[in-house]
C-alpha cells in the first residue's frame, strides 16, 4: 500500500488524496481551456473560475458524505454529529461525487452570473473534462484503501489489509477494484465525449455535451455502485444508483426531445 502522506514538515502534511484531487482539477481545467480556445472563447475564463469550482465542489462533496448514512459501519451522519470537528478532516477521505458536482455547478453558475456569461455554453465547455478529473481523483480511493467492492476471485482483484475491511468481509482478501472501474470508465467517457464534440459539431445543440456527461457518468455509476458493500441505501437500494438512473434517463430524454420535438426552436451549439 502507498503511504497516503507524501511529505511532513512540522504540523503540515502533504497527502496523496489532496494532490490527486487538485491534480485532477488542474488537468480538467487545462482540457477545458483547450476546448474553449477551439470554440473561439477566452480560455483564461476557465482558470479564473477554477478556484470557485474547486472550493465549492469540495464543500459540496464533503457535505454529501457527512450527511449520508453508508452501510458497513462507514463514516456518515451518525458519526459526524457526535464528532463535528472531524467534518473538516477531508484528507482522511470522504468526498462524494454527486455532492461535488452540485457544488461545482454552483461555483460555475456563480462565476458566470457575476460576469454575465452564457451558463449553458460554459457547461458544455467544462463538464466533459470533469470526467478526466474523476479518472485521476479515483486513485485517491486506492491509496486510502476505500471505495472497493465485494469480494472477488478475479485476477485483477485488489488486496485490502484486514484493518481496512468492512464488517462481514473480514475473511476475504481480494475485492473488486471499483475505483479502477470508475477511473477507466471516466477516462473513456472523456475521450468519447471529446470525439463527439468534434465529429458531430454541426449536429449538437447547446447543452448537449452537458447532458451527455450525465448520460455517461450516470450509467457508469449505476453499475459500479451495485458492487459497493458500503453504499448508502434507501429501501435496500443504493442511493447513488437511484440518483444515477434518474439523471442518466432524464439527460437522455432531454437530448432526444431537443433533437426531435424541440429542435426547430433550438439553436446549434457554438
Amino acid at each position: 500500500m502507498i503511504d497516503p502522506v507524501i511529505l511532513r514538515i512540522g504540523p503540515f502534511s502533504l497527502r496523496w488524496y489532496g494532490v490527486l484531487i487538485v491534480g485532477g482539477a488542474l488537468l480538467a481545467a487545462y482540457a477545458s481551456s483547450r476546448e474553449a480556445k477551439r470554440r473561439g472563447l477566452n480560455s483564461e475564463t476557465i482558470w479564473d473560475m477554477l478556484l470557485w469550482v474547486l472550493l465549492m465542489g469540495i464543500v459540496g462533496a464533503r457535505l454529501y458524505h457527512v450527511f449520508s448514512s453508508p452501510a458497513g459501519g462507514q463514516l456518515g451522519w451518525t458519526y459526524y454529529r457526535q464528532h463535528p470537528i472531524e467534518i473538516l478532516t477531508t484528507w482522511h477521505g470522504g468526498l462524494a461525487i454527486y455532492g461535488g458536482l452540485a457544488g461545482g455547478f454552483l461555483g460555475i453558475a456563480t462565476y458566470v452570473w457575476r460576469h454575465k456569461l452564457d451558463l449553458v455554453l460554459w457547461l458544455d465547455v467544462i463538464t466533459p473534462s470533469v470526467l478526466i478529473a474523476q479518472a485521476l481523483g479515483r486513485w485517491g480511493n486506492f491509496i486510502n484503501q476505500e471505495a472497493y467492492g465485494y469480494q472477488t476471485d478475479l485476477p485483477w482483484g485488489i488486496y485490502i489489509p484486514p484493518e481496512r475491511r468492512l464488517p462481514g468481509l473480514e475473511r476475504y482478501d481480494y475485492f473488486h477494484p471499483v475505483f479502477l472501474y470508475e477511473s477507466l470508465g471516466c477516462a473513456t467517457g472523456f475521450l468519447v465525449t471529446m470525439w463527439i464534440a468534434r465529429r458531430f459539431q454541426g449536429w449538437l445543440l447547446k447543452g448537449d455535451l452537458f447532458a451527455m456527461y450525465f448520460i455517461w457518468y450516470g450509467t457508469l455509476r449505476f453499475f459500479t455502485e451495485g458492487l459497493r458493500p458500503d453504499a448508502w441505501r434507501v429501501g435496500g437500494v443504493p442511493t447513488a444508483q437511484i440518483i444515477s438512473l434518474l439523471v442518466a434517463v432524464g439527460a437522455a430524454m432531454t437530448v432526444a426531445l431537443r433533437h426531435t420535438v424541440l429542435r426547430p426552436a433550438s439553436k446549434p451549439a457554438a
